[in-house]
């Protein structure tokens, strides 16, 4: 029989060194409370502020930060850009009330791997620490839903058409954009048809909101 050595025996699963980053003291709590029964994990300090994140993080050495994204002294995401220039980089876990995709989206761009509502289970929470420090990513359900929905592909619009509607979201009327552009009011008036055609919207007022919210879309095609 072969004898077995120390070298032979498993270590284990690496223990989960844990940040917590929220300006409300009852969501700290909170988040203590739901994960303190996680397996092998430890909350190695917590801030209610950037400016206490920032001081801390340096000295802790967190694997993972759980972090607000809206906070008083500085957005979340900002935060969260600074943290990551940081050597070495901790992984980073966007906690929010919001599921805007503006918001993931400026969130994944900065460098963060996951994204979880704050009234998400905490077994929704779990997985996502647990995906993150395993080198994956993670979005909450619902925000992944709306963000794949919001990312549908945008609708063809020739140039003209393209800057017509960009000029509407900027809140000129048909006359302004025919002097700025050359052109005749029926002409503007027949390129705002054709957009809503191609867009599948009826009315001027469906119009000039979808502009508003989108036009910025366009304005670089």
């Amino acid at each position: 029989m072969t004898a077995t050595t120390a070298n032979d025996a498993s270590a284990g699963p690496a223990v989960i060194r844990l940040f917590l980053v929220d300006d409300h003291p009852l969501v700290r709590d909170g988040l203590r409370a739901r994960l303190s029964t996680m397996p092998n994990l430890e909350i190695v300090g917590e801030a209610g502020s950037a400016a206490e994140a920032l001081a801390q993080v340096g000295t802790v050495r967190p694997d993972l930060l759980l972090m607000d994204v809206g906070m008083k002294d500085m957005n979340g995401i900002d935060l969260a850009a600074l943290l990551l220039q940081r050597q070495p980089a901790p992984h980073i876990v966007m906690l929010s009330m919001y599921d805007n995709p503006e918001y993931v989206q400026k969130a994944l761009q900065v460098g963060a791997r996951g994204y979880v509502l704050k009234d998400a289970p905490a077994a929704e929470i779990v997985a996502a620490i647990e995906a993150v420090s395993a080198g994956g990513t993670f979005l909450s359900p619902a925000v992944s839903k709306k963000l794949f929905r919001n990312q549908e592909p945008r609708p063809l619009l020739t140039p003209r058409e393209s800057e017509i509607l960009t000029a509407l979201g900027r809140g000129e009327s048909s006359k302004q954009i025919a002097r700025d552009l050359g052109l005749s009011v029926r002409t503007v008036e027949a390129h705002r048809q054709s957009i809503k055609r191609r867009l599948g919207i009826e009315g001027q007022a469906e119009l000039i909101k979808y502009a508003v919210e989108h036009a910025r879309e366009f304005e670089r095609r």
